[in-house]
């Protein structure tokens, strides 16, 4: 894209967004009140003071996305607001098209947001104060812009999930997570490879020596889980309306994860068979084989969605114009 082309998109922008702006009612009420309220997290919204001695409980969630913790992989919430603002803005005109108002029951979920957040500074758990955030932000939406304005931002406000990091709470999801996908390997190696593979625990080896490795908390999966879990949510809500359809799509992240995981380990098995050590090595620390449990994720998601699309539309053609 060339300079002029790229000045012409952000005049474009820019044009849109002033658009909206004006269209929007009661938007200096909305920010007034949503400046006080993230006031409140910053000043007095971290419960603890360990490792992280702040009081802001932004500064916490910062430290907790980009955290070394193995046990978990809680980065992508540094990207979750700007996937949702990118989202509003991409239904932008469906929203300010709605009968916005004020709507006095919107302080009712703030209360609750509110409740939540003293509950979860009482009990010292910021993974309650984080929910309490978006809860109040959802209550604060419903107060300026009525019950539609929530029905129809529930997604993409939903994904705001997201931002809550796991962090050592992850660990009943790996340890189940390593322990099955060592199973796995395990049984295909012998039945279908013919690979002599012995499980101890979450260890893998070689009966000779030539290779071991140990399915890490790193290596269980939960990182291709969150992104695919993550990527699922969006295709869902923005492809179906049917509330068991979305839920299905979601569900379908959990097989869909240990499926990648697992090609993944084979892989690495197979080339330890073939190569020693080292070959192994390769294929667990190569950055476009670290890649490889998104391929059969994002493929299988793709394909089962096209397949829920064409019932649905083949559901509501009239049956005289079904071939």
């Amino acid at each position: 894209m060339n300079d002029q082309a790229t000045v012409g998109v952000l005049d474009q922008f820019q044009t849109d967004l002033v658009g909206c702006w004006h269209r929007l009612p009661n938007k200096a009420f909305f920010l007034v009140l949503l400046a006080g309220w993230l006031a409140l997290f910053q000043f007095l919204g971290n419960p603890i003071m360990g490792y992280v001695h702040t009081s802001s409980l932004f500064s916490w969630m910062y430290d907790a996305y980009n955290s070394p913790n193995p046990a978990a992989d809680d980065v992508i919430g540094n990207f979750i607001p700007f996937l949702v603002l990118g989202l509003f803005w991409w239904r932008r005109e469906e929203l300010l098209a709605l009968p916005l108002r004020m709507w006095a029951p919107g302080l009712v979920i703030f209360l609750a947001g509110v409740a939540l957040d003293v509950f979860g500074y009482l009990i010292q758990e910021p993974h309650l104060s984080i929910l309490a955030l978006f809860v109040g932000i959802y209550g604060l939406m419903g107060l300026a812009w009525g019950p539609a304005w929530l029905r129809k931002s529930f997604f993409p406000f939903f994904l705001f999930v997201f931002c809550v990091p796991l962090g050592t709470h992850a660990d009943i999801i790996t340890t189940r997570l390593r322990l099955l996908v060592c199973q796995l390997v395990e049984t295909i190696a012998h039945t279908v490879l013919g690979i002599n593979v012995i499980r101890m625990g979450t260890q893998l080896f070689n009966p000779s020596g030539a290779y071991q490795y140990e399915v890490a908390p790193a290596c269980s999966g939960i990182r291709s889980l969150f992104a695919i879990l993550l990527l699922a949510t969006v295709y869902g809500f923005v492809t179906f309306r049917a509330l068991w359809k979305r839920a299905f799509f979601m569900a379908l992240a959990f097989p869909f994860a240990v499926l990648g995981n697992l090609v993944r380990m084979l892989l690495i098995v197979l080339a330890a068979e073939l190569g020693g050590q080292e070959a192994g090595n390769f294929v667990h620390e190569n950055t476009i084989c670290s890649l490889i449990p998104y391929v059969p994720a994002i493929v299988g998601l793709l394909v089962i969605g096209r397949m829920m699309e064409n019932r649905q539309a083949a559901a509501a053609r009239p049956e005289g114009k079904r071939p």
